[in-house]
């Protein structure tokens, strides 16, 4: 399942890998994944470099409540996109991550990603950060529904919609011409009328409170926080790196690229994620 891939110049040699290795066999790991992570099952990021050959700005929560047009234009997109998103299979990072919770060697994953790949991958403790695209919210009764649900209804408000993709942004939604986003209809909640919302945390949204202090706590008893694929720019990550410094529990970071949390690392390495967390589950042997 997990064969010999690629060695990155060093990186599987080096004593920072070799660290991590000791590191992951004491157990009680918590994970903390970013989109870098999802990237090789064909999900863009905003800061990769998947992220750089884009330009768009993500949605904001004031944007979206606030206008019917940025509405329309979001659920058009994302009426698309989310195909993409739903099509995604897990990689073989994820894939590990999976293999090293079922060697029990992990407490916990807090994962920043929206398209429940962790899950696919057959991951069990897994707590989703900023939510899930696979789930819609009403915003007047809170009732949540499939995505799934939604999508049927949304085909059958727009039997003759056709329009045609030119890129998909990490957020899941796609790149459409103005033109095409005109003639598409919204529904709203099939209960009470209410404002539809995918269940994930939108630019300029908290993450609930509950779901803050719950990371907090998994932080509090990990030996090691390891970052996946985040470079960890914005807060809503960031701060559980910060937590585990304070609590004198290491922090090691996989990424490609630079990240905000290196000062606050044991170690980094700069290398592919697939490829080195299977050799990660090899340097720790085989399962006893």
């Amino acid at each position: 399942m997990f064969g010999a891939l690629p060695d990155p110049p060093g990186v599987f040699t080096s004593p920072p890998f070799e660290m991590l290795v000791d590191l992951i066999a004491d157990g009680d790991m918590v994970i903390l994944s970013g989109a870098g992570l999802s990237t090789e099952s064909g999900i863009p990021d905003y800061r990769g470099e998947s992220g750089r050959r884009r330009r768009a700005e993500p949605m904001t929560y004031q944007t979206f409540v606030g206008s019917a047009a940025a509405r329309r234009r979001y659920w058009a997109r994302s009426h698309l996109g989310w195909r993409h998103v739903a099509r995604a299979i897990p990689n073989t990072g994820h894939r590990a991550i999976a293999e090293l919770e079922c060697r029990g060697l992990t407490a916990g994953i807090i994962t920043q990603n929206v398209d429940g790949l962790h899950q696919a991958a057959n991951a069990q403790h897994v707590i989703e950060l900023h939510g899930s695209l696979d789930r819609v919210i009403c915003l007047t009764c809170g009732q949540r529904t499939s995505r799934q649900m939604l999508d049927q209804r949304l085909r059958a408000a727009n039997p003759d919609w056709h329009a045609r993709i030119s890129a998909i942004n990490p957020d899941g939604d796609a790149v459409l011409a103005d033109d095409q986003i005109d003639a598409f209809r919204v529904v709203d909640c099939h209960s009470c009328g209410g404002l539809l919302k995918p269940d994930v945390v939108f630019f300029g949204e908290n993450v609930p409170r509950p779901r803050v202090q719950e990371c907090y706590a998994l932080t509090e008893r990990a030996n090691t926080l390891l970052v996946l694929g985040s470079s960890l720019t914005v807060m809503s990550g960031y701060r559980f790196v910060r937590h585990a410094t304070e609590h004198d529990i290491p922090v090691a970071i996989i990424n490609q690229g630079p990240t905000r949390g290196e000062a606050h690392a044991l170690l980094t390495l700069d290398a592919p994620l697939g490829s080195t967390l299977t050799a990660l589950l090899a340097g720790l042997g085989p399962t006893r």
